[in-house]
């Protein structure tokens, strides 16, 4: 490991907006394999991790937090979570939390396999996914799968929103189909979102003018990279609060062709900072 990600692990341990639980603290081995146990801080975010009561958004898979922080920044009237596995990644969301004196962000280091040992039901007000990894061959490792959306209704309050923000377009559409055969509303929908007005995007009841302009002005690290790279960014937008198990898609939806349209991925990177 490189001196400075070591140097980044150990300033993680000062910042007092980042929660880094051991695995041995919300995992049980038993009899019957490996069962969660609750966290200390589920159902007690706002008190413990901000310095007032706000609905709580939730970035899964935040990367270096550009997007938890920039919201967190836009909207003073909601606390922000981002959560990753990555330390050396969330160093960064965290320090600039922490030297800007930001009291409505935080973030969790965990496995998103593990979510519901850290939030209680009704605790989180909107979960948003930015760019994540498609699992082209995995599709329960998906974070529109029905394993995980099961896993957001627990802790959502009802009418909470669910935000995918993708380059993936295999995945939005594989989104696309789960809410189909859930029928789970898709309030809001895009294959192009920088060529989709503002206006044309959401009614106002559905989503303020102010946050849809967000949606459009704050741009993560990798969304910037695959913008170079041509790809197109989508964007989705439902509820889940349906109850009763949630369905696969299953031949509602071509994975082999999304697949080939998704084709290969270049692998060069934007400078740091």
């Amino acid at each position: 490991m490189g001196h400075g990600k070591l140097k980044k692990f150990k300033e993680n341990e000062t910042f007092r907006c980042l929660l880094q639980p051991l695995t041995e603290e919300v995992l049980d081995a038993g009899s019957d394999g490996f069962v969660l146990r609750d966290h200390p801080v589920k159902g007690h975010w706002n008190e413990r991790m901000f310095d007032r009561p706000r609905p709580i958004v939730l970035e899964l898979g935040c990367g270096r937090g550009e997007y938890t922080v920039d919201l967190a920044e836009r909207n003073p009237d909601f606390n922000y979570i981002g959560v990753d596995i990555k330390g050396a990644r969330l160093w960064k969301g965290a320090k600039y939390a922490t030297t800007h004196a930001l009291q409505n962000v935080a973030f969790l280091r965990t496995r998103i396999e593990f979510i519901e040992a850290f939030f209680a039901p009704g605790e989180i007000a909107e979960i948003w996914l930015t760019f994540s990894d498609p699992q082209l061959k995995s599709e329960n490792s998906r974070l529109t799968s029905p394993r995980f959306l099961e896993r957001y209704r627990h802790f959502l309050q009802p009418g909470g929103l669910v935000h995918l923000k993708t380059d993936s377009r295999f995945l939005h559409e594989y989104t696309r189909a789960v809410c189909a055969v859930n029928d789970l509303p898709v309030l809001a929908a895009t294959t192009d979102l920088y060529a989709t007005p503002q206006e044309e995007l959401f009614s106002r009841e559905a989503m303020p003018a102010d946050r849809v302009a967000a949606l459009y002005e704050v741009r993560t690290y990798y969304e910037r990279l695959f913008m170079q790279q041509g790809y197109k960014i989508t964007y989705l937008c439902t509820r889940i609060d349906r109850e009763g198990p949630y369905l696969a898609p299953g031949e509602a939806f071509d994975s082999d062709y999304w697949r080939s349209v998704e084709g290969p991925r270049k692998t060069f990177c934007l400078p740091e900072g």
